[in-house]
């Protein structure tokens, strides 16, 4: 059973946090879309820097913007940036050794003038790493003392205090995001790419992984079998299905348990009945080196629950919608 606490004003403290939660959601909605609006050239010479960069890109911010940093590293590495995340505070007493000259570095803080991001621009600039600033603040001294700068000022926080890193911190999220799949566009970065990074994925496994790994052997009949045969090589295949094969060995049908049931409806007497009385239209064939995603994705789009794996029209087996 619910309850509902007044506030203060003697309004349901339910409604009131629901008003809340709801104008959170439009004033981020509001300033992202403000922000995508005003995206420039910029926005461009960041993409190309990272783009050119020989090294690593690595991200440095303090507080909430370090923890947005950790997620864009994050993003970039697995979208082919080779990227990872420094701490302000410890590269500043050790870890500045983790950044090169091939490097780019990206700078996160909202003002602009965090006190342990500002600290690192001397190193940077003595090793001759590029370096991009995320900033909500252009005339502050990360965003004039960097390559690149970008803008992801708001006019407040969805905090009701107008206090707690909120929409900047999900500006400067979406902004990591608009760079990273920039640059998958840039690189032309395919989903089987993104497999590579995620193999322990479902996507991944199912890219990576070809028919020939997961299908099942099933029997293949010559198109004069008769019916009996077919149903017990059906039987004994365990998969619910027969492929018919021509003189050559080559694929000219399939028959399914789903055939044997059509066959028996209608003609009662199966005895005269032989493979090519019942087999369905040539079926639809992958080769072995199929990836899974492909196999699933004609199966959807098919409405099939097989697919016959062959190769030069010689069966090898079938891959069914369960493996994928």
């Amino acid at each position: 059973m619910s309850t509902h606490v007044s506030s203060g004003d003697g309004e349901p403290m339910t409604a009131c946090s629901l008003e809340l939660a709801k104008g959170v959601f439009e004033e981020q909605s509001r300033a992202l879309s403000h922000i995508g609006r005003s995206l420039s050239g910029g926005f461009l010479d960041a993409v190309e820097l990272i783009y050119a960069c020989a090294g690593k890109v690595i991200i440095s911010g303090m507080g909430k913007s370090g923890i947005i940093g950790r997620k864009i590293a994050a993003t970039l590495a697995s979208t082919g940036s080779p990227s990872f995340f420094v701490h302000p505070g410890e590269a500043y007493h050790g870890d500045l050794g983790m950044i090169g000259g091939d490097d780019l570095v990206i700078l996160i803080s909202y003002s602009g003038e965090t006190d342990e991001v500002i600290k690192l621009l001397p190193y940077l600039r003595h090793i001759q790493a590029c370096t991009i600033a995320i900033t909500g603040n252009p005339a502050s001294t990360l965003a004039s003392s960097t390559d690149v700068h970008l803008n992801v000022s708001i006019e407040r926080e969805a905090c009701p205090n107008n206090l707690a890193p909120t929409t900047s911190t999900t500006a400067t999220l979406v902004m990591g995001d608009a760079l990273a799949v920039a640059l998958m566009n840039r690189r032309a970065f395919m989903p089987i790419d993104f497999a590579r990074f995620h193999p322990g994925g479902s996507l991944g496994r199912k890219l990576l992984t070809k028919a020939r790994d997961v299908m099942h052997h099933v029997p293949s009949l010559a198109r004069t079998s008769p019916f009996a045969e077919v149903v017990h090589e059906i039987s004994e295949g365990e998969q619910g299905i027969v492929c018919v094969i021509d003189d050559a060995g080559k694929l000219i049908g399939v028959v399914t348990d789903g055939d044997l049931r059509r066959a028996i409806e209608r003609r009662g007497q199966t005895e005269d009945l032989t493979a090519n009385d019942i087999m369905g239209t040539m079926p639809v064939a992958v080769s072995a080196d199929a990836n899974l995603y492909d196999c699933e994705h004609l199966m959807r789009e098919r409405k099939l629950t097989t697919l016959v794996v062959a190769e030069e029209r010689y069966p090898m087996g079938v891959v069914k919608s369960f493996d994928a």
